[in-house]
């Protein structure tokens, strides 16, 4: 039954997804459905476009072998990022009209350091859409009990997920996320309460998982402690902000106060409600502690779903499994599309200039089919978890793409020499540091990255302030 249900929900996504792609005339609908979406869409796209598999199933998972301290970044750190686009860059970069994130780089600092930022911030996609993959497989090869391989799931997630974006784009994204957030909302919920019955209420998960020191949060007073904690939560918190995806969610809003507003209201929903499949996982050692705990041994991402499966009736299995692949479909989707729109504005056209708007409007859905194909195989290839990977996504935009743009957007003296000094200082130092670095080091390398480009920023910008003043001096007595 499961399965049938399972097929029905895909096939009814694939449906919506194609009556989307017949509102999509132009490349600006394809990449920001046309800067139309009300407050509820809004809100809704930027919820669902989070909450994905790594809130299902990887930070459940952390949450249950680590406690909060360990999932800081997510959701934490990440749903703090939504907020902070909201109050500080959405308004701005909504007044700009762009569409996409890259645009904003060229038009403050020039062509280089468009290319720059954006091959960051689609290399950062990479590890993240690639999480979304594995978990579609997870759940394929979980619902079939073992028929589908995690592989063949992976290869059947991606194809029904790309067949919808690339003939719908940013509407069909957005429609469907409409509707997946309604299920997954009520899904969980329900969940939680079917659950709570099996452990004697919320209050008793609660308290046993206090009393394991799972909810302590704030680590020891000491620097050796603070500052990996820091590091970890500013990787998502600023990491995250320079994304196509945030960006697409702001400008597709029907006006600035919608772009707000639904930003704010989308990130403080992802915070509520990341907290349920948490609650869940960890309800699952008070079921049987000693089958989870040997699954947090071998794959401590099977454990919700194994408790789903052998200890809720059938009705509440097909909630929860509708929502989670709602959650993973609605950000796979999101996630696919957004490194495949900056890519062919801020990479190809300008290689290509002079394309009608109709063959850019190809040339994005032909980048999407080949991104698509590569995050498969980085999917089918990697070992790390699900949370790792969405975690890791972050640190290149964190230490190259986020300093430009809140030095262009908050400071006037920020120049393209100051751009540069900074994206060059943060890669260079975070990758030295990654690979040649000193193993167990206190400082994060991303961390110390993000703190070299910032350094990086007002040195170039200085120096370039001072040889524009001297160039300006010179003139000057030669006039006189």
């Amino acid at each position: 039954m499961i399965v049938w249900f399972v097929i029905l929900y895909l096939l009814l996504s694939l449906g919506i997804g194609m009556y989307a792609g017949t509102r999509v005339h132009n490349a600006k609908d394809f990449a920001v459905a046309g800067r139309t979406l009300p407050l509820p869409i809004v809100t809704a796209t930027v919820f669902a476009t989070w909450f994905g598999a790594e809130t299902v199933l990887g930070i459940s998972a952390t949450f249950v072998k680590e406690g909060l301290r360990g999932v800081v970044a997510d959701p934490f750190g990440s749903s703090l990022c939504l907020i902070l686009a909201g109050l500080f860059f959405a308004r701005r970069l909504y007044r700009m009209n762009l569409l996409t994130i890259g645009d904003y780089y060229r038009l403050r600092y020039g062509r280089s350091v468009e290319v720059l930022c954006t091959l960051c911030i689609v290399a950062s996609y990479l590890g993240w859409v690639s999480a979304q993959i594995k978990a579609l497989g997870l759940v394929f090869h979980v619902v079939s009990d073992g028929s589908v391989s995690q592989y063949l799931g992976m290869m059947i997630g991606t194809a029904i997920v790309l067949t919808y974006t690339t003939f719908g784009g940013m509407f069909s994204v957005a429609i469907l996320d409409f509707v997946q957030i309604t299920v997954i909302m009520g899904g969980m919920l329900y969940i939680g309460h079917v659950i709570s019955g099996l452990t004697g209420g919320i209050g008793a998960v609660i308290a046993h998982a206090a009393a394991a020191g799972k909810l302590d949060f704030f680590p020891e007073a000491s620097l050796t402690a603070w500052v990996p904690f820091l590091g970890a939560w500013m990787t998502m918190m600023l990491g995250s902000i320079p994304q196509q995806d945030v960006f697409q969610r702001i400008t597709s809003a029907k006006d600035e106060k919608t772009a707000i507003r639904g930003s704010v209201l989308g990130g403080t929903l992802y915070f509520l409600f990341a907290f349920v499949p948490m609650f869940l996982a960890y309800s699952a050692t008070l079921v049987d502690a000693t089958m989870f705990g040997a699954l947090l041994q071998q794959d401590s991402q099977l454990v919700l779903p194994t408790l789903i499966l052998q200890h809720t009736p059938v009705p509440a299995q097909i909630i929860f499994f509708g929502a989670v692949l709602s959650a993973i479909m609605s950000c796979s989707s999101a996630t696919l599309l957004a490194p495949s729109v900056a890519f062919s504005e801020n990479i190809v056209k300008g290689l290509v200039p002079g394309m009608s708007d109709r063959t850019f409007l190809r040339m994005m859905r032909t980048v999407l089919v080949c991104f698509a194909l590569v995050v498969l195989a980085f999917a089918l290839n990697s070992q790390a978890t699900i949370f790792k990977m969405v975690e890791n996504a972050y640190k290149v935009t964190l230490v190259a793409a986020f300093v430009p743009l809140f030095a262009g957007l908050y400071w006037k003296r920020a120049t393209n020499q100051g751009a540069l000094c900074a994206i060059v200082a943060g890669l260079a130092t975070w990758v030295s540091l990654e690979w040649f670095g000193p193993q167990g080091s206190v400082w994060p390398p991303q961390l110390v990255g993000f703190l070299m480009a910032g350094a990086g920023m007002v040195a170039g910008s200085w120096l370039s302030g001072c040889g524009l003043a001297a160039e300006v001096s010179g003139h000057s007595k030669t006039s006189q």
